[in-house]
This record gives structure tokens, C-alpha cells and sequence, in this order.
């Protein structure tokens, strides 16, 4: 339960419908959805489309989408991978040729085709209740008009506004400054953009104008880009994975998204008595912290797209790997970390999650990777561009190799965690690769300690970050803890800002009720009605 002597919040309730989303304007726009007679999904694509203006530096028209849905009444879900693929005229062999070890962060090369604009269409025409402009009318305005600009997205801007590059500085710095808090940014060229989307559907920025303009954009730049990879471009429809720890369902996404490391993670936790440990001890964030760095060594091992090679997920999600990886763990000392991931890594994206009267839930995370993605816009619209192809490996034959319309092997997963008989609960963690992590500590702290939503995301949190080795603390670890993790042979580092952020809808199947929660660690919140 929420102290109220302290900082925070504490869970929301409502009985029609909720969203819990990173930026209130967003979860305002997702109620009004609701309230005009759409539905979950509607809601969630529309205060998508609006988080790219309220933390453009998270997301935005470039980027790419994943979601999975609850069916109400039922133990179903259904999920979809909108993910942009590689062009097929760039393949890992030309860069390993020009000398790169990896993608460069600022490269055209690093530049997926978006996928998102299809997703949304894809959705609100397969699942939604409303028409496309009316779902992407609310985001036109604030694009017109103008956002003000919070602290939080302040704080990303100046941060990381240095990374924008040529069209990039003019469509997204304040006369060359980063936008501060209180200011208020507009896209004009953007609100065109969606006006076009609204009336033409993704078919314009897919083969029409919106096309033209980034594809001129990024040849300009040396990239290999054409027309006709973004004609092919088409979300997919994936089957969840799941698995259960201590009597519950985490469902989560295959690859090329990376659930099945989140699955892993908890595989190898459910093997320690989590429950008997302090939320923030330091023997506790230890044994998340080795879980977290042995499954990523198998992801970075192993998962792709699938399309190109699909997993052995009876190996990975098996009894057997869990045990031979929880063994590997000791209790009183560090391990060793392999070498590091040639695919670069970020830190941060956007999430929604919405549940309706009727009880259909859509988790569902949008992101352009790094903070404004490659840093480029396009020339006329404005559109900040992705640089999701830094996470493909160069590496020759790895199943996340860079080859043409490959997808690369994506951080963002959508969660969900289900008990049968008891309650469906809708969840996302951002940050970056954190994400996977972030899904079993979040999961611990509900099952392991029996926090409430709101609870779960508050409880502080640690990250063993594979490709600097360190292990980054937040500030509320005490000191005491931390100079035991160190002891123990972990570097630790404390981060600057917390780390990533969540929000979670619990649907309770006794009370009727919807219980929500959202990190303080964003500006945004739980609402409901």
C-alpha cells in the first residue's frame, strides 16, 4: 500500500475503461477514445500517435510498433509484430567490407523501414471499432497546435538533442536549442503528414508523398532505400509465448522481439527462494542481476528473425536450460560476462496500455530505438527516423545477421501477466534492453512479494547493462548494499535518472475492477473512468 508520508502514488482504480500511459495527454486522449464509443484498441493507436509529439525523442512515425491483445471472456491472445525490415538492396557483408565492426548509430544504414504507420492501420482495421482519421484526429491537433513540453521529455531533450543531425535540427531544436520544459513544440510538416495517413490510409506514407520524401531523405544520405521496400512493408500476426512462474502466466513476444529472454529470466528466478529476500537487498538484486546476464547470453547466442530461423523454443523456454543456468549462479560472487554484443543497445521508448467496458486489453510499445532514432528527419515532413538496424549483428552467420528484409533483433516487448480464475494484467517495462529484465522484476515484485500494481512499479531497481558490464543501481540502493554488490565482484554504477519506466492495468476478475498503475520515473499516469 501507498505511504502516504511519501513521494509517489498509489494505484488507480476504475470501472469502464483505463489507459496507463507515459505522458497524461496520451491516457487523456485513450479516455476520450473510449468515452466516443471506440475501443481498446483505438484508444491505445490513438494516444500512441500522440506520444510521438508529447516525447519525440522516445518515438514517433518512424519507428515501429508491437502489440498484443487480450480477447475478452477468454484466455486467448493475439499479437502483432510491426516491425520494419532491412532494404533489400543493404546486406552485413557491404559494411563488414567498408571495415564496421557495427552499424553506426547516425547511419542511413541504420535505418529500418518504419513500420509503425502500417500497425496502427492494421489494428483499427482488424480490430478496432472506429475509422482511421477519426482514431488519428486527436494527434493532428496536438501536432497543429503544440504540446508543452514536460520535464521529463525536457530532460531527454537535453540530453540527447546533440544526436539530431540535418534535417533532424530543424524539425526538432528550438532555434538549435533543445526544447525546456514549459516551451511548447508543434510539427506542422507532421500534422500534414497525418492529415495525408487520414485520408489516404498508410498507403501515404507507404507508396505516396510521405514515401518520397523519406526515401529522398535518406539517398541523400548513402542510403540503399527504395520505393519498393517500403511498398512490401506489412505488419505480421505472431503467436505469444508464455510460460509460468509460481502459478501464473507471463505471455509475452517471439522473435525477433525478445519475450522469450524475459521468460528465461523468470525461469531462472523461479528456481531461488525470491520471497525470502529483501525487495532491495543487495542478495536479491544479485541474483536478478547474474539471471539477467546469462539469458542474455543466450539471446545474444541465439534469437533473430525468426522468419529466417526460427528458435528452438523448447530448448530455450526448457526445465532443463533453467536449471543449468540457475546452477551456474553463486550466491556470494559475480560471474564472469562473455564478450559484448557487436548490435548496439539504447535505453528508452514509449508504452500504452488500454482496457475497455468490455474488458479487450492491447498492450502495446512504439519506439525509434535510440533517442530520435538515427537523429535524421525527413526533409519535408519531418518525419524522425528510426535507427532500429543497429540492432542486427555484422556478424557472419549469426541468426541476427544483417541481410536483406531481414528484421532485426528488437528490446521492445509488450507484456502481459494472467492467473486464470483470478485476473488479466496488461504490462510494459521501457528502457531500452532493460526491458526483459524489467519484465521479471516487475513480475517478482507482483507474484514474489505481492505488491499491487502501482507498488510493483514504484520498487527500486537494478540492471546488469551487457554491453558496459556495470551494474547500474538507483539511487535509492543504499550504500550498504551497494558496497556489498561490489564485494561481490559486480561494478557498480549509479544511474543519473531512474531506470526505463512501466505501466500496468490489472483486470480483477472478482471486483469487476481495473486496478492501474504508472512509473513516476515518466510524467505520465494511470486514469480511468
Amino acid at each position: 500500500m501507498h505511504d502516504y508520508q511519501g513521494p509517489g502514488r498509489s494505484t488507480a482504480y476504475a470501472e469502464n475503461g483505463m489507459c496507463a500511459t507515459s505522458h497524461p495527454f496520451a491516457a487523456l486522449t485513450a479516455l476520450d477514445v473510449l468515452r466516443a464509443g471506440g475501443n481498446a484498441v483505438d484508444a491505445a493507436v490513438a494516444g500512441a500517435v500522440v506520444l510521438g509529439f508529447c516525447e519525440p525523442a522516445m518515438t514517433g512515425l518512424g519507428g515501429d510498433v508491437f502489440a498484443i491483445i487480450h480477447e475478452p471472456g477468454t484466455d486467448a491472445f493475439t499479437a502483432l509484430n510491426g516491425s520494419g525490415r532491412a532494404p533489400a538492396a543493404l546486406d552485413a557483408s557491404v559494411l563488414r567490407a567498408d571495415g564496421h565492426a557495427r552499424i553506426p548509430l547516425d547511419s542511413a544504414h541504420a535505418v529500418t523501414v518504419p513500420g509503425a504507420v502500417n500497425a496502427f492501420e492494421t489494428l483499427v482495421s482488424t480490430r478496432g471499432k472506429m475509422a482511421l482519421a477519426d482514431v488519428l484526429a486527436p494527434a493532428i491537433r496536438y501536432a497543429e497546435s503544440g504540446v508543452p513540453v514536460h520535464h521529463r521529455t525536457a530532460l531527454d531533450w537535453a540530453a540527447f538533442g546533440e544526436r539530431l543531425i540535418g534535417p533532424g535540427r530543424k524539425h526538432f531544436l528550438d532555434g538549435g536549442k533543445p526544447y525546456a520544459a514549459g516551451t511548447r513544440f508543434a510539427s506542422k510538416p507532421q500534422a500534414d503528414a497525418l492529415r495525408l495517413i487520414a485520408a489516404e490510409g498508410a498507403d501515404a506514407f507507404y507508396k505516396g508523398e510521405i514515401m518520397e520524401d523519406i526515401v529522398a531523405t535518406l539517398r541523400a544520405q548513402g542510403g540503399l532505400h527504395t520505393a519498393e521496400d517500403f511498398a512490401r512493408t506489412a505488419a505480421t500476426a505472431v503467436e505469444p509465448v508464455r510460460r509460468a512462474y509460481r502459478g501464473h502466466d507471463l505471455i509475452e513476444l517471439p522473435p525477433n522481439a525478445q519475450g522469450v529472454t524475459a521468460l528465461l529470466i523468470a525461469a531462472i528466478l523461479e528456481r531461488f527462494d525470491i520471497a525470502s529476500l529483501a525487495p532491495d537487498s543487495a542478495e536479491r538484486i544479485h541474483i536478478e542481476a547474474e539471471a539477467t546476464r546469462l539469458s542474455y547470453e543466450v539471446r545474444n547466442r541465439f534469437l533473430g528473425d525468426s522468419e529466417a530461423a526460427a528458435p528452438d523454443y523448447d530448448a530455450l523456454l526448457s526445465d532443463d536450460l533453467a536449471d543449468r543456468l540457475a546452477a551456474q549462479i553463486d550466491r556470494r560472487k559475480a560471474g564472469a560476462p562473455k564478450a559484448q554484443p557487436a548490435e548496439a543497445l539504447h535505453r528508452d521508448t514509449v508504452y500504452i496500455t488500454v482496457v475497455d467496458k468490455d474488458r479487450m486489453a492491447i498492450s502495446l510499445i512504439y519506439s525509434t530505438f535510440w533517442p530520435f532514432g538515427s537523429g535524421l528527419a525527413s526533409e519535408k515532413f519531418g518525419i524522425s527516423l528510426q535507427n532500429r538496424g543497429c540492432g542486427f549483428s555484422l556478424e557472419e552467420g549469426h541468426p541476427n545477421e544483417l541481410r536483406p528484409g531481414r528484421r532485426p533483433l528488437h528490446t521492445l516487448i509488450p507484456g502481459f501477466l494472467a492467473q486464470k480464475g483470478s485476473y488479466v494484467m496488461p504490462f510494459g517495462v521501457m528502457g531500452g534492453p532493460y526491458q526483459a529484465a524489467g519484465h521479471a522484476h516487475f513480475v517478482s515484485n507482483l507474484v514474489d512479494y505481492g505488491m499491487d500494481p502501482q507498488g510493483a512499479i514504484d520498487g527500486v531497481r537494478s540492471f546488469h547493462d551487457i554491453s558496459s558490464g556495470k551494474l547500474e543501481i538507483e539511487s535509492r540502493v543504499s550504500d550498504a548494499a551497494a558496497a556489498q554488490l561490489a564485494e561481490m565482484g559486480h561494478d557498480v554504477a549509479r544511474v543519473p535518472v531512474g531506470i526505463g519506466g512501466a505501466q500496468a492495468i490489472r483486470i480483477d476478475h472478482a471486483s469487476g475492477l481495473l486496478f492501474g498503475g504508472s512509473d513516476p520515473r515518466k510524467d505520465g499516469v494511470a486514469l480511468g473512468y
